[in-house]
């Protein structure tokens, strides 16, 4: 039953980073949402750097689908717990930036915080 709980989370996330990564893509101005301020999204330096991020965003959601189908479940759990980093990650650049606390933690501390979850379930199944 838990391990059911951890792959939709594990599979939410992968449609969330995915759906974020097509969006940057293709509407930079979604940038302004990862909290750090003063975003240059119209800067066409800055728009290649996110198509950059993007490409990577789309392709760390299809490896979750990947190991999802394919891998047993303490793999799709150690590679989730290692995925945790990136949102971790994100937060502090965005408080190192003087971004809002509100995004560090409430959206980027939050996901590592879904991620870590099912992390712990998928490798204690």
């Amino acid at each position: 039953m838990l391990v059911n709980v951890a792959y939709v989370l594990a599979g939410l996330v992968g449609v969330g980073i995915f759906v974020i990564g097509v969006r940057a893509f293709w509407v930079p101005q979604a940038a302004v949402g990862f909290g750090i301020p003063d975003t240059p999204v119209e800067d066409r330096n800055f728009q290649a750097w996110l198509s950059v991020k993007s490409v990577r965003d789309v392709v760390s959601g299809i490896f979750i689908f990947v190991l999802m189908v394919g891998a047993p479940v303490h793999l799709l759990g150690w590679f989730m717990l290692a995925a945790a980093a990136i949102p971790v990650g994100d937060g502090l650049i965005v408080l190192r930036s003087g971004g809002s606390k509100a995004a560090a933690y409430g959206i980027h501390g939050a996901t590592a915080l879904v991620i870590l979850v099912s992390s712990v379930i998928l490798l204690v199944a």
